[in-house]
């Protein structure tokens, strides 16, 4: 049993998650469960998760999400999904209830609407921090910094099985319809039931390039330790673009020996 996530302010949801492995829960429940408390609670909006994060450049709230099973095929994604503010739990609903693996704008809340989730009006999915920081993007063209702060969760239950969600409302005051790397399956996330799983966070325009998620998984294959693979991606990517250039990006891993993050 094992739990892991991105960032700092995800320590509580990696705890929730410890307490609900340890009582005996499914991995996909747990992941779920622990993003969807992350995503409704405008404080942690600030961080660019669900409500009250950053609004587009016009001003909505655009959210991605993403889950996936170690099991093959078993993986659903949201992208640019408005007015939903658990959109890994629709994420969710893709993966088991749709023919296909990602739905995106109107698509998507459609879809959520159809299995019952509540649109809300944008002005609940802002909190004052963001409709603040909107409003000073707006008035005095100031961006927010340092703010790519997906949070991404790994979950490796009693039996065995092992899931990774990711959910971000992406790049403050992004194009509309902009998504990142978050809800591709290999670039924000990916796992593999008899290998491990991966999580990346960070730029996601430039994070979707390189695949990492999916590197580190194909590297643990191969014998390396979490650890060793998350450090070989991040090297390769570094060498890639140059050293004198650089983009944000973290990744998190977990296997079924090793755990690193």
């Amino acid at each position: 049993m094992a739990a892991v996530g991105t960032w700092s302010f995800s320590r509580p949801a990696v705890e929730r998650m410890r307490c609900m492995l340890l009582a005996g829960q499914n991995a996909t429940d747990v992941v779920e469960t622990a993003i969807a408390e992350v995503e409704d609670d405008v404080d942690t909006g600030r961080h660019i998760v669900g409500r009250g994060g950053y609004p587009n450049s016009k001003g909505v709230v655009e959210c991605d999400a993403a889950i996936m099973e170690g099991v093959p095929g078993r993986f659903g994604a949201v992208a640019a999904l408005r007015g939903i503010a658990q959109p890994c739990r629709v994420a969710r609903k893709v993966m088991e209830k749709s023919p296909h693996s990602l739905l995106v704008g109107d698509g998507a809340e459609a879809f959520a609407q159809e299995l019952g989730f509540t649109s809300e009006p944008n002005a609940n999915m802002l909190s004052d921090h963001s409709a603040t920081a909107y409003r000073e993007y707006l008035e005095k063209n100031k961006l927010v910094r340092g703010g790519h702060d997906t949070i991404g969760l790994i979950a490796l239950d009693l039996s065995g099985n092992i899931t990774v969600g990711v959910s971000t409302s992406g790049a403050p005051f992004k194009a509309p319809g902009r998504v990142g790397d978050s809800p591709l399956p290999g670039c924000g996330l990916y796992a593999d039931h008899k290998v491990g799983a991966a999580a990346a966070t960070g730029d996601g325009d430039k994070i979707m390039c390189y695949c990492p998620s999916f590197h580190v998984v194909q590297l643990m294959r191969q014998g390396s330790s979490p650890n060793e693979a998350c450090q070989a991606v991040l090297a390769d990517i570094q060498r890639r673009i140059g050293g004198d250039k650089c983009f944000e990006l973290g990744l998190i891993s977990l296997n079924m020996k090793f755990l690193s993050a």
